[in-house]
This record gives structure tokens, sequence and C-alpha cells, in this order.
């Protein structure tokens, strides 16, 4: 992350900014897992009333070899926050590239202005489990690529089976999604 060497201000107008911004609400079904989520405009018609508010503006740049970078600028001061990174698209055509900027867009936005998009499940992992109760172990990186490349050679039921024997973040959902999209 790069920053400018003052960022007094820009935190002062984060502050404001999350008082003004509220849950981002999940407008839009996936046909492929019958699951909702914000899309990208859901997600900037949300923000920018409260940017606004906040003197704050984000830019958001297609760099390089599939990065993306986002920034916020504090307005008045012109101090900073900026990020890059790089999600590598499943299918490397322009319609792949598209797609995955849209993913790397909403996903920048949601985690640099720390945006509640996600559903709110804090409660049930705090929750302490009853006596020998399991809970199903966290799908990693791993498990996910096996069961992507089990789906695309066309094996059935590979997503159900998934879920029934991981815990799914949105993230790892959303990755499998778009795997099976392009």
């Amino acid at each position: 992350m790069n920053k400018s060497e003052s960022i007094t201000n820009i935190a002062k107008a984060l502050i404001a900014f999350d008082a003004e911004v509220s849950k981002i609400a999940k407008g839009e079904v996936n046909p492929f897992f019958k699951n909702k989520y914000a899309a990208l405009p859901d997600i900037l018609s949300a923000i920018k009333e409260p940017l606004i508010k906040a003197g704050l503006t984000v830019k958001q740049f297609p760099e390089g070899d599939h990065q993306l970078t986002t920034m916020i600028i504090h307005a008045e001061s012109g101090e900073f926050l900026e990020s890059t990174y790089t999600m590598k698209p499943a299918k490397d055509d322009p319609q792949g590239e598209g797609s995955r900027i849209t993913y790397q867009r909403r996903y920048a936005l949601g985690a640099a202005l720390g945006l509640n998009i996600d559903e709110d499940d804090d409660a049930d992992r705090t929750m302490e489990k009853p006596k020998g109760v399991t809970e199903k172990p966290l799908c990693n990186n791993e498990i996910l690529k096996k069961a992507i490349a089990k789906a695309k050679a066309g094996e059935a039921d590979v997503f159900e089976n998934l879920q029934k024997y991981y815990r799914l973040l949105p993230e790892h959902i959303e990755s499998f999604q778009y795997a099976m999209e392009h």
C-alpha cells in the first residue's frame, strides 16, 4: 500500500464516510448458485453521496498485467491511500478481462472502504458450539481449485459436495461462480 506522507485529514474523512455509509443491499441474484450479491453499480450508488459528504473520491485504474489500482483521495488536503493487486482472469480474452476488472473493482472498493457487503454472520461465528458438535473445515484455495477443475471437467454436484463438506466464505462462492462463468 502507498500513502501520502500525512494521513491525518483522510483518516478523519474516512471516519465521516463510515458514519454516513450504510449496509449495501445485495440486489442481484446469481442464476448459477441462487445466491445474492451487490453489483458494482449498486456499490457505486451507495457510496457516492457519503464520499462526497466526507470530501473523498475514489479512483480505480486497470494497470499492467491484470492489475487494478484503487486510490482514495482527500480532496482538500490531497492526502491519499493507494493499493494495487492482481487478479488473473479465468479466460484471457476481452470478455474475461472485462469481467475480471468488474470483480476486482467490487472487491477493492469493499476492502479499501470497509464496506458492509457480506452476510452478517459474526454472531454465528462467535457463538459457542454445543458439546459434541464439530464445525466443517474451512475451504482453502487448494480444495477450491480442485473443485473448479472437477466441475469444468463435467463432474456433477461438485458445488453441492463442496458445501456439504466445507465451510465456504463469500469469496469462495464468488470465485467458483466466476470460474464457471468463464
